[in-house]
C-alpha cells in the first residue's frame, strides 16, 4: 500500500476569534509544508456555528456536515456566541454533534507550562507542569444534551450515562498515552478521577479502570476524587501525568489546567475516535476581542501539531510526524527566547504579528 501524502482537512473557523486564529494557523501550516516537505494539506473551508445559524437557520448544512466525516481530519476554531441559542437555551455547537456522530470518545487536552509564560502559581515547580487531561467525550453527564427534562417548572433532570465499552476504550488510550510519554521521560502514571465515594456510576467507572490497568503493568495507576483533584491541580500539578475522567469532570478540570499554565490561549485539544479526529483550541469564541487582532493562536497551533502527529501515525507519513515536532518545538523556542509575547500576557504580539514571527522562526530552522 502506497503511503498517503495528501490530506483533506475540513476547516471550520466558526465564531468570534475563530476566524483569526484559524487564519493564522493555516498560514503557519502552509509555511510548514514548504519547509518540511513530503506531505500536502488541502483545506476545505466550511461555514458553521452561531453566526452561520443567524443567517441560515442551521448550525451547519447537512452537506457540509457530511464533508467533515469524509475529510482526513477536522480543524476547528471556536464555536458559539453567548447571545445566540437554540430554543431550549443551549448553545450552537455542531462540533458536539460531531463527537457523537464520529465516536470521538477521547478528548486529549495537554496542560504544559511554556517558557516565559506568566504562571499564577508561586512555586518554582510550576515550570515543570506537563500533564494531560483525558476526557471521555461522548457520554457521562453530556449524554443528556438535548434530552434533559424540566417538569412543571419545578424539577429538572439530566441523566449520567457510563458504559463499559466507552470506558474500556478510553482507559486503553489513557494507559497507552502514559506509556508513550514514559518513553520520552514521563512519569508513567494514569490517575482515575471520579466521585466513586458518592455515585454508583463512578464506582463502575473505577471498576473498569482497574480492569484495564492490569493490562499495563509498566504504568502506575492512581486515584483521586474530583474535588481533591481540583485542589491538587493548584497545590501540586507537577506530580501528575495523565488524568482520565468522565466528560463533565474532565471539561472542568481541563479549563483549570489551562488556567495554571497561563490561560486558555495555551489550551489545545484533540478529540479522537477510531476513524476520525477533530482538533481545536479548548477556549471559546471570545467575542469581546474578536476582530481586534488580539487573540493568542497558540492553542490552535498546538492543536494543529497534534493533528499532524495523528495523520502521520495513521498514514505512516514520517514527514507529518516531523512537521508536528518542528511546529511544537518552534513555538516552545519562540517563547523561550522571547520572540513571542502575546497580548494575552501583556505583550505586544497580536495574532498577525505572532504568525509572522513564528513563520520566520520556522523558516530559519535547519532541517
Amino acid at each position: 500500500m502506497q503511503m498517503k501524502d495528501t490530506f483533506v482537512i475540513a476547516t471550520l473557523p466558526g465564531d468570534g476569534i475563530g476566524k483569526e486564529i484559524v487564519g493564522a494557523t493555516l498560514q503557519v501550516l502552509d509555511a510548514l509544508q514548504k519547509k518540511v516537505g513530503g506531505f500536502r494539506l488541502e483545506f476545505d473551508k466550511i461555514e458553521a456555528g452561531a453566526e452561520f445559524f443567524l443567517k441560515s437557520g442551521v448550525a451547519i448544512t447537512d452537506e457540509d456536515f457530511a464533508k467533515t466525516g469524509t475529510a482526513d481530519a477536522i480543524l476547528l476554531g471556536a464555536m458559539g456566541l453567548p447571545d445566540v441559542r437554540y430554543q431550549d437555551g443551549t448553545e450552537i455547537a455542531p462540533h458536539l454533534d460531531m463527537r457523537i456522530e464520529y465516536g470521538l470518545f477521547a478528548g486529549v487536552r495537554p496542560v504544559k507550562a511554556f517558557p516565559n509564560v506568566p504562571l499564577p502559581l508561586a512555586s518554582p515547580r510550576a515550570r515543570d507542569i506537563d500533564l494531560i487531561v483525558l476526557r471521555e467525550s461522548t457520554e457521562g453527564l453530556f449524554a443528556s444534551r438535548g434530552i434533559g427534562k424540566i417538569k412543571n417548572d419545578q424539577r429538572a433532570t439530566d441523566t449520567m450515562v457510563i458504559t463499559r465499552s466507552a470506558c474500556e476504550q478510553l482507559f486503553d488510550v489513557a494507559f497507552r498515552l502514559a506509556r508513550k510519554r514514559k518513553e520520552k521521560g514521563g512519569k508513567g502514571l494514569v490517575t482515575c478521577v471520579d466521585k466513586s465515594n458518592v455515585f454508583v456510576s463512578y464506582v463502575f467507572f473505577r471498576q473498569i479502570f482497574d480492569e484495564v490497568a492490569v493490562k499495563f503493568p509498566d504504568i502506575r495507576a492512581g486515584y483521586n476524587y474530583v474535588d481533591a483533584m481540583a485542589l491538587d491541580l493548584v497545590r501540586k500539578p507537577w506530580e501528575f501525568d495523565v488524568l482520565v475522567a468522565e466528560n463533565m469532570f474532565a471539561d472542568i478540570l481541563s479549563d483549570l489546567g489551562g488556567g495554571i499554565v497561563g490561560g486558555m490561549g495555551m489550551a489545545s485539544c484533540a478529540e479522537i475516535g477510531k476513524n476520525h479526529a477533530l482538533f481545536q483550541p479548548a477556549h471559546g469564541s471570545a467575542p469581546d476581542i474578536a476582530g481586534q487582532d488580539k487573540a493568542n493562536p497558540t492553542a490552535t497551533l498546538l492543536a494543529a501539531a497534534m493533528m499532524l502527529e495523528w495523520l502521520g501515525d495513521r498514514s505512516g507519513n514520517k514527514s507529518c510526524l516531523a512537521a508536528s515536532k518542528v511546529l511544537e518545538d518552534s513555538i516552545e523556542k519562540c517563547f523561550a527566547d522571547k520572540t513571542l509575547s502575546p497580548m494575552e500576557f501583556g505583550g505586544p504580539d497580536g495574532t498577525r504579528a505572532y504568525c509572522t514571527k513564528l513563520i520566520s522562526k520556522l523558516n530559519s530552522r535547519g532541517m
